[in-house]
């Protein structure tokens, strides 16, 4: 399984915020959405960070509720991992581990067309895992 084919299952619709969006709105955009991660988006468009609920957890811990009047741009992840549609769950899996993200955006030709969540690919990785077993214990009862 590769991201383009995680995403044409759950959906590639990716929810934005600005850098210079309130972390009040931001939140209130990721519990409307029930997701847990919003990509930041410049003018253009264009992925300049991730915000998570790890972000607003962490500007709280940090600043108490004055923490929740920081811009997403004060508490956002900037060091973007992206990977092509065609990277493989093992080596979505595997950025996830050396880079320490939780998420990543799918970018085909400069342009985003999704995100992928560790829930996505451990929930795809565990498919995987369930259908080799299921094969194998088809295999040796025909045997």
């Amino acid at each position: 399984m590769v991201a383009s084919r995680i995403l044409s299952d759950k959906g590639a619709e990716v929810f934005t915020v600005r850098p210079d969006d309130d972390l009040v709105t931001a939140a209130r955009l990721l519990t409307e959405k029930r997701v847990g991660a919003a990509v930041v988006v410049d003018k253009a468009g264009a992925p300049v960070g991730v915000f998570s609920e790890r972000d607003l957890a962490r500007s709280v811990a940090e600043a108490g509720s004055e923490g929740l009047n920081r811009k997403v741009s004060e508490a956002m992840s900037s060091d973007l991992v992206t990977a092509a549609p065609g990277a493989s769950i093992d080596q979505l899996m595997g950025l996830m581990t050396h880079r320490r993200v939780r998420h990543i955006i799918v970018m085909d030709d400069g342009e985003m067309v999704g995100l992928v969540s560790i829930g996505d690919v451990v929930k795809r990785k565990i498919a995987e895992a369930e259908a080799e077993a299921d094969s194998l214990k088809a295999y040796i009862e025909g045997a």
